[in-house]
């Protein structure tokens, strides 16, 4: 049994036009430091966009997706500004203050929060104080997940646009997106995370 590590933020948001968006901000992974972009469009079609062939193949077989598009994603940040460049997606957001989960988050310490036990154990609750967040869950192909959130901060507007096409004003991340067990926040945020998924080998 093997168990990966990503340390690192996800941004999640809405938009007008029904397209939701999550960006994952990776500091440290066994990938090595990246970025990657998952989209659910407002008819449902699910979109990944990863920086290399090896990214796309781990997290395409984590989470499900219908299309994988594998191009440069870059990450930029100018004070509360977040620019993000990512194949057929352009899209920036401000990072705005604590938001009352962050305030509940700083209740439990880093070390207690990011703990698969904890998290298998809080799961129940995590989905009644979040709709649609989960802590714990089965992933792709065998893998279990772990999702320790420390800290979030509200995102208080947004700029996108996809194929060239304006995505809207910022809006709530609803319905919830469907690329595996949970989905981001309904209220647009920043949080910092603790990602683990325990690796099963078969038989």
């Amino acid at each position: 049994m093997t168990q990966l590590r990503f340390d690192g933020s996800i941004a999640g948001f809405g938009t007008a036009s029904g397209t939701r968006i999550v960006v994952g901000i990776w500091a440290d992974s066994p990938l090595g430091r990246f970025a990657d972009v998952m989209i659910e469009d407002a008819a449902g079609t699910r979109l990944l966009i990863a920086p290399s062939d090896s990214v796309a193949e781990f997290v395409s077989t984590t989470y499900v997706f219908d299309e994988v598009v594998v191009a440069p994603v870059t990450v930029t940040r100018v004070a509360e500004r977040i620019s993000v460049a990512a194949g057929p997606l352009a899209a920036s957001f401000v990072v705005g203050g604590v938001s009352p989960l962050g305030r509940l988050l700083r209740l439990v310490p880093r070390s207690i929060a990011t703990r698969p036990g904890w998290l298998r154990l809080i799961d129940p609750v995590a989905s009644l104080i979040v709709p649609g967040a989960r802590t714990a869950g089965s992933a792709g192909t065998g893998r279990r997940e772990f999702y320790g959130v420390t800290s979030a901060r509200r995102i208080s507007s947004i700029e996108a646009q996809l194929r060239g096409v304006d995505l809207g004003v910022l809006a709530p991340l609803t319905p919830p997106v469907r690329f595996g067990f949970g989905s981001a926040p309904a209220d647009p945020s920043l949080v910092r995370v603790v990602t683990t998924i325990v690796d099963t080998p078969a038989g």
